[in-house]
């Protein structure tokens, strides 16, 4: 899928981008404007909560079927190009939605415990 020269390659990238942006860019997005809120005293984080529980949220914010599609296809003409987006969504959405349970899942189990 990422082999190959020319426009094959790039568009095996974009399946890659995507991914990494749903992932990341929703992660740091939440921290980013958590952290800003927070420090501006415009938001306060509950006592029951800590910073990996936004972590959590924002990797969860990573699920984005809905719009990432609607921009895909108003972005992209070509077959191709929007299959690769589709593939990278899919990929970024499961990935992200994984990463984020099991961050919350350990966050609980050690809340739990008293840690």
């Amino acid at each position: 899928m990422f082999a190959g020269s020319g426009s094959d390659a790039s568009i095996g990238f974009l399946s890659l981008h995507i991914a990494l942006a749903l992932i990341f860019g929703k992660l740091t997005g939440v921290l980013l404007f958590s952290y800003i809120g927070v420090r501006s005293k415009l938001a306060t984080i509950p006592g029951n909560m800590n910073w990996y529980h936004i972590a959590g949220a924002g990797l969860l914010g990573g699920i984005g079927f809905t719009m990432s599609l609607f921009i895909s296809n108003l972005a992209f003409t070509e077959t191709m190009q929007l299959t690769h987006a589709k593939i990278g969504i899919l990929i970024g959405s499961v990935i992200a939605g994984i990463a984020g349970y099991l961050l919350l899942r350990s966050r609980l189990s050690r809340d739990r415990s008293g840690s």
